[in-house]
């Protein structure tokens, strides 16, 4: 007979949880899956998170969660809470991946591995979703990273149909196509940096993005299955939070030979849960900060991917 997994301190740091959509949310499904297992929830907002001579402190609430829209949280007493004290903390909060965010790493980094936090907050840092795909050039469309705008248009002369994005967003916020003929790159370029410093990233357009770009979910660095997002009608962006659509689709033998190539590196870097991106037959990014998907492949294959996540970070515990 299988011991029973003892039960564990969970605190989760994510947006504010009252407006989530808990038919799709990916952290709601996290923390009510850990509920079920028994595990207790502490949830914070990443503003609350702190330093505190010398302890890693957040002020926030026990939470029960529930599948009612509307009213699908408790909060019991507000509180501060000592992290250190905790068996896993998540780090959940979306990006952008800007210095605010950067922090939280820092400081949560000071309290891993005693507590384990998901995922790990160094490697997050390190391996942020558009910049951790260059370690595999041979899987990845033709990309440049760049903030000069002559680096930008050379590579648009090369490839004519482009993607532009900025370096660090997320949920398909500020990706734009140019084609060949289009005379908007100057303005773009002028746009992004008059409110930003950062760089940004080009790759060649890829067609076969009208068929779906593949969300594919990694527990521990082995792939556990896969969404199609269709983007809607007269849309490039296939994110779901800009209208894309949600299919079934399996894993091609294509998709293995990405998972295997990456899944290691994931699992020797504490990336429990990711979600990476791959369109026709290439990889565009490795999300690593919050990604999201979960319930629409449970709803679409029958599996507990969430299940799956707590046995992984179950058996890191042990």
């Amino acid at each position: 007979m299988t011991a029973p997994q003892p039960k564990l301190k969970i605190a989760i740091q994510m947006d504010p949880i009252g407006p989530i959509d808990i038919d799709a949310d990916s952290t709601f499904r996290i923390a009510e899956e850990a509920q079920a297992r028994g595990h207790s929830l502490f949830y914070y907002t990443p503003d609350q998170l702190a330093y505190r001579e010398g302890r890693i402190v957040a002020r926030g609430w026990p939470l029960t969660v529930r599948r009612v829209k509307g009213d699908h949280f408790e909060l019991g007493a507000e509180q501060e809470v000592d992290l250190s004290d905790y068996d896993v903390v998540w780090l959940r909060q979306d990006p952008p991946f800007d210095m605010f965010y950067i922090t939280t790493t820092h400081l949560l980094e000071r309290i891993h591995p005693q507590t384990l936090v998901v995922n790990d907050p160094f490697w997050v840092r390190n391996y942020p979703e558009k910049l951790l795909v260059l370690d595999f050039p041979d899987l990845t469309p033709p990309t440049t990273i760049a903030r000069d705008l002559n680096t930008i248009r050379a590579f648009k002369d090369t490839h004519g149909d482009i993607i532009l994005k900025p370096l660090y967003g997320n949920g398909g916020a500020g990706v734009f196509r140019l084609t060949e003929s289009d005379r908007n790159l100057s303005s773009l370029h002028e746009l992004f940096t008059g409110f930003s410093r950062e760089p940004l990233i080009a790759q060649k357009f890829l067609p076969d993005v009208s068929n779906g770009d593949k969300r594919i979910i990694l527990v521990d660095g082995e792939p556990v299955g896969a969404i199609n997002r269709v983007p809607a009608e007269g849309e490039t962006r296939s994110n779901m939070h800009v209208g894309g659509r949600p299919e079934k689709i399996g894993l091609t033998a294509r998709d293995q030979e990405i998972c295997a190539a990456i899944g290691p590196l994931l699992r020797e870097k504490g990336q429990v849960f990711v979600g990476i991106d791959v369109i026709g037959d290439y990889l565009t990014e490795i999300n690593v900060t919050s990604p999201t998907g979960i319930q629409e492949l449970e709803r679409f294959d029958g599996v507990n991917i969430a299940e799956k996540i707590w046995e992984a970070i179950e058996a890191r515990r042990a």
